[in-house]
């Protein structure tokens, strides 16, 4: 909760106008209640105010409080969705330094839950539980002491009446909530990486027959989280209850007591006024005893989303080296693991300036991981990896990123147009760039047979091109990018003869003034080498 507080610090002055809006706001209620018995009193000519005077204050009161009430919500959702705004930038931020090492493997709906609705969840928290809880607390001393000028002790039971309501009630909800937050969050981010999987692998599930089989594994993990949100529902209600409860004893125990400590042949005043402002007061504070069940899955969320805020990423962000140019690139004795299982163990290799250096050998023995460290992915757990005679730690990691291209295995396409996908190589390209990198690529006649050309949309996760055009528009990618240090995982797998053949050439053309790392499994990728090199359990054979 203090770390979600911390955060609305560049929002202070908002939070402090809605504080004061709302105090504003819940005295002219509470005045509406107090002005009336006071009405009632003159009527009965138990007060000297004249009765005009209090209609017209009554008034007063009832329209300051509907402004007031406007300007109190205004501000408080203005500084909700702004923070809002700010955390996922911040969360962004986030992803990116922890991308991609501590990335893999994390199940993607989960993160998207993080996201959108864990963040979204937070508004409740920013819009109606800070500036309310400083509201209650303000508002309360203010009526403890105006019911205590009448009599202390009607001020101190004043007092232990919005206790019980705004503290020990919202708790004793709080432990009768326990985990059920936690867990509601959490299942629901599961189901999100489940319906994401299932949507992503249909046509599997009906390849396989499957489809039953995964309903039915959906209708139960929707019947825990429904089961955990009526739990949660429950306790809610039951709070609400005992709230409304509470009030009512509460009053009808001031009425009480305030009757047994007036004097006898007291003004009425005395007893009727402590008693109706006393009820007319519990708004705030019964807007936090609401708040204690619901805030668990609030909470929950909170945690989540700083838990990826707060989480350390593999490999920092280098700035403040001195610039670097590219002259060729080396492994020395590297070593790396994932997990405490080797998978690199002292390779070195060099790759010269203007050199194509093959690397082939068996799956998982290495040689994409290594090729992620050049691009400082990851640390090696030993050994130095190089690029100009520096290591990748030395060298400022924009400078480093802009010497490289990197083709992986599985090219990822964003929903958008083909153009655009290519341009995130090199956002300023000018259409001839671009048509000339996918001449290179072999992708430009192929494109051009397109209805839209460069303009066709590639779908979700690029589905309307196969296998082998998605991979091409990665290449296409690496030779506008046109890095002097291109590392190749694969480029050929997904490619017939021909166009393996088209882009070989087209590496061969471009590589003046140009070093390539070629990792492939295919002989006929690797004849465009200038030097072969075979990687085995984690070592340069």
């Amino acid at each position: 909760m203090a770390r979600l507080v911390g955060l609305v610090r560049p929002l202070a002055g908002y939070m402090a106008l809605a504080v004061a809006l709302g105090l504003a706001g819940h005295l002219c209620a509470t005045a509406l209640t107090v002005l009336g018995a006071y009405g009632v009193l003159s009527v009965l000519g138990e007060a000297a105010l004249p009765l005009v005077g209090i209609v017209v204050a009554m008034a007063l009161c009832a329209v300051a409080r509907g402004v007031l009430r406007y300007g109190e919500q205004a501000c408080n959702h203005f500084i909700a969705f702004k923070l809002l705004a700010l955390i996922r930038d911040r969360m962004f931020r986030a992803l990116r330094r922890l991308a991609p090492a501590k990335l893999e493997g994390r199940g993607k709906g989960e993160l998207i839950s993080v996201i959108t609705s864990d963040i979204e969840l937070l508004e409740v928290f920013y819009a109606h539980t800070i500036s309310p809880a400083l509201i209650a607390l303000a508002f309360c001393a203010i009526l403890v002491a105006f019911i205590g000028s009448f009599n202390p002790v009607l001020g101190a039971y004043a007092a232990l009446s919005y206790a019980l309501v705004g503290i020990v009630q919202p708790w004793l909800a709080s432990r009768a909530a326990g985990d059920d937050g936690l867990r509601f969050r959490t299942r629901s981010g599961e189901l999100s990486g489940f319906v994401l999987d299932s949507l992503r692998g249909l046509d599997e599930i009906l390849q396989y027959d499957q489809g039953e089989a995964r309903l039915k594994e959906l209708r139960a993990r929707t019947d825990a989280l429904t089961a955990d949100e009526a739990r949660l529902k429950r306790v809610a209600g039951r709070n609400a209850a005992a709230s409304s409860a509470g009030v009512l004893l509460l009053d009808v125990g001031m009425l009480l007591l305030a009757a047994w400590l007036a004097p006898e042949g007291a003004p009425l005043a005395g007893v009727l006024v402590p008693t109706v402002a006393l009820m007319g007061s519990f708004g705030p504070v019964i807007a936090l005893a609401n708040l204690g069940s619901t805030l668990q899955a609030t909470f929950a969320a909170g945690n989540r989303v700083l838990d990826i805020l707060d989480e350390d990423p593999q490999v920092e962000d280098v700035q403040g080296r001195a610039h670097t140019g590219f002259a060729g690139a080396a492994a020395r004795d590297v070593a790396f693991s994932y997990d405490g299982e080797p998978v690199l163990d002292g390779i070195t290799l060099e790759a010269p300036e203007g050199k194509i250096v093959g690397i082939t050998g068996r799956s998982g023995s290495g040689k994409s991981t290594l090729l992620k460290l050049f691009m400082r992915f990851w640390e090696p757990a030993a050994g130095s990896v190089e690029v100009s005679g520096r290591s990748v730690s030395d060298v400022n990691t924009a400078n480093l990123r802009a010497l490289e291209s990197f083709v992986t295995q599985e090219t990822h396409l964003f929903r958008d147009s083909i153009r655009e996908n290519l341009r995130i190589a090199k956002l300023d390209a000018t259409d001839e760039e671009v048509e000339t990198a996918c001449r290179k690529a072999s992708l430009h006649d192929f494109i051009c047979s397109l209805p839209q050309g460069y303009d066709t949309p590639v779908g979700e996760l690029g589905d309307a091109l196969s296998g082998g055009e998605r991979q091409r528009i990665g290449l296409a990618r690496a030779f506008l990018r046109d890095a002097p240090f291109m590392l190749l995982d694969e480029p050929t797998s997904n490619l017939d003869s021909l166009n393996e053949a088209v882009i070989l050439r087209a590496l061969a053309r471009e590589r003046e003034g140009r070093t390539v790392l070629l990792v492939s499994h295919r002989a006929s990728t690797m004849r465009i080498a200038d030097e072969v090199v075979s990687v085995e359990q984690g070592r340069v054979c």
